[in-house]
């Protein structure tokens, strides 16, 4: 009886570090998925949560029998959870304050977990067309997704989504004819992102309103969410002298030693905004085509959105 009871547990221990072992080989992609799906890491790893429960409930239940395709199996269980978590996050950005970002991906070397720093290298949308995805039906973030990002064909979505995949198709083109009418494909070259944000920095650091003028697109929106809790503008701010006014201005006010850091987020130009030794604010840069000027700034000042990242080294 003892012998069999510890061969029993030695089994189920052996069975629990094969499912543990496969689950991390595919955690940095499902992150990616489900942070392109949904916005926001906190929801995020709560997803990878009960993906990783229902993944080794299914492992037990077959008694050490291998799942045929563990990459896939995760997978949709992951996406299906994000479905369901976007009804939640739908329901709370009713009472959001202000405008609603998503949380960016900060890149940093020395400090930045893995996964998140996986995730940006690889499959990781920009912080503008994350914005534009808002802007989907939840079926149609999903297919948009891993049908754009991760080069899933649209039999394979079908399954994740237990759809007909003629009904994936239309959702598919649904969704790229959206998104191509409010977010053109374009990719902008790294060297003259890197110039454009840094004279972006100097001339914000230093409340120049000619140099913001002329780095600013004459459509340029500042979006700012700060939730309620950071400071923000109520409303997406329009036009190239109303968003230089603001941010020079705002270079002006008497912080106890207000400093810029350029990082990358989702791959693009950013940075951080320390008041002191605090994280005041992201801010992420979306550039023209043309790559010379500035149409886009997202700026995140809610306190529960930077946590993840007010660790980083300046």
């Amino acid at each position: 009886m003892t012998e069999s009871w510890a061969r029993s547990q030695q089994e189920d221990s052996t069975q629990a570090d094969v499912a543990t072992e496969v689950f991390v080989q595919h955690r940095r992609l499902l992150f990616s998925v489900v942070h392109n799906l949904l916005g926001s890491i906190a929801d995020t790893e709560e997803v990878l949560q009960e993906t990783w429960v229902a993944w080794s409930r299914q492992n037990k239940r077959l008694n050490n029998q291998e799942i045929g395709n563990p990459r896939a199996y995760l997978v949709r269980i992951a996406v299906n959870q994000a479905l369901t978590q976007q009804e939640l996050i739908s329901r709370r950005k009713e009472t959001y304050v202000g405008p609603w970002l998503p949380e960016p991906l900060v890149s940093d070397h020395e400090s930045e977990p893995d996964v998140v720093e996986s995730a940006m290298q690889t499959e990781s949308v920009s912080m503008a067309l994350l914005v534009v995805l808002e802007t989907l039906a939840p079926l149609e973030r999903a297919v948009f997704v891993l049908h754009e990002a991760f080069g899933y064909a649209h039999t394979e979505i079908a399954a994740i989504l237990d759809r007909k995949p003629e009904s994936v198709r239309q959702i598919a083109h649904r969704a790229r004819k959206h998104i191509q009418a409010r977010r053109p494909r374009y990719e902008t070259n790294p060297d003259t992102q890197d110039k454009v944000t840094q004279q972006f920095i100097a001339a914000a650091l230093g409340g120049d309103l000619t140099n913001l003028v002329n780095i600013l697109a004459p459509e340029v929106t500042l979006w700012v969410d700060g939730g309620g809790k950071g400071q923000a503008a109520s409303r997406p701010i329009h036009g190239r002298d109303k968003v230089a006014r603001l941010l020079a201005g705002f270079a002006r006010r008497p912080f106890a030693g207000i400093s810029m850091h350029y990082r990358r987020a989702n791959g693009d130009p950013s940075i951080l905004l320390y008041d002191g030794d605090d994280l005041w604010a992201v801010l992420v840069l979306d550039l023209t085509p043309e790559g010379d000027k500035i149409s886009g700034i997202y700026g995140i000042t809610n306190p529960d959105k930077l946590a993840h990242i007010a660790s980083l080294s300046s």
